[in-house]
């Protein structure tokens, strides 16, 4: 059965950080809606001002964050002494499980460009307290699955064609890609009944389900086996570029409050009183 389209949504502009803004996609108030997925940003801006005074030190706990640079570069830093950045093309995805502090510093390419995306994916009650790690996948890492007509799709966690991304064993099973469909040519996912379906446009023009569809464009699909939609637009044209998000839904009670997300309020605040006592961090 073909997934209908439950809604479109266009985002938000919001201020986070230290002053970034962003466009907020889905987050807080769409829950459960999105389950196990509990918000996106886009951050994608070529004004420095927008960007540079990015996310200092702050908390997480009982999510994962999975942050993916288009252009630019983010530096990291966090609790346990790690340090680094990651560039156009490359993915982190940090399990901050029994919690983590962190910071992001967007810098931009020598354009003062900075496209990327975070997105943040709920931990079930049993992995909430798991020691944080991060994961770490360059551009050269993430393979892309040639298909029919023209369409490319870079795999960053499931599969496609027979084409596996590097990210595994996580607990949602989620599918995260990063798609481009020629104009003109239509497209078609399989995808796994009761599993949450999202997609999002970051360029070029389409049709899903009839509708009309383009950048900043947010579609949550209904149930069902596949999904279906089509580029538009002239030969030459920019292909139609999305993020398509599947994930199986947890179903648990959602506890968010800030970098917080756990299962009761108890835990949320057990976690701020943690927090202010100076024994929030369990590991590094």
């Amino acid at each position: 059965m073909r997934r209908g389209t439950k809604t479109i949504l266009h985002g938000n502009v919001v201020i986070e950080g230290a002053g970034v803004r962003l466009r907020r996609m889905f987050g807080y108030a769409d829950v459960p809606a999105f389950d196990p997925f509990l918000m996106l940003d886009d951050f994608r801006s070529d004004t420095p001002a927008d960007y540079l005074n990015g996310f200092p030190w702050h908390p997480h706990r009982g999510i994962e964050t999975i942050t993916y640079v288009l252009r630019g570069h983010v530096e990291h830093g966090d609790s346990m002494g790690n340090r680094g950045a990651i560039s156009s093309g490359d993915v982190q995805w940090m399990t901050a499980g029994s919690g983590i502090i962190h910071q992001e510093m967007p810098q931009g390419d020598p354009q003062g460009s900075m496209h990327g995306f975070q997105l943040w994916a709920n931990l079930p009650a049993r992995q909430k307290m798991i020691p944080p790690r991060y994961r770490s996948i360059t551009a050269g890492r993430i393979p892309v699955a040639e298909l029919p007509g023209g369409v490319r799709v870079k795999v960053i966690a499931g599969t496609v064609n027979g084409v596996r991304g590097p990210m595994e064993e996580i607990a949602i099973d989620p599918e995260y890609l990063e798609c481009a469909v020629p104009p003109g040519v239509a497209f078609t996912h399989p995808t796994r009944r009761g599993y949450t379906a999202v997609l999002y446009v970051i360029g070029g023009t389409g049709l899903v389900n009839d509708a009309p569809v383009r950048n900043h464009d947010l579609v949550l699909f209904e149930d069902g086996d596949e999904l279906a939609l089509e580029a538009t637009g002239e030969a030459g044209d920019e292909p139609l570029r999305f993020l398509l998000l599947t994930g199986k839904p947890l179903g648990e009670p959602v506890a968010w409050h800030g970098p917080i997300v756990m299962n009761t309020e108890e835990e949320l605040q057990k976690t701020f009183e943690e927090l202010q006592q100076g024994t929030f961090l369990k590991q590094g």
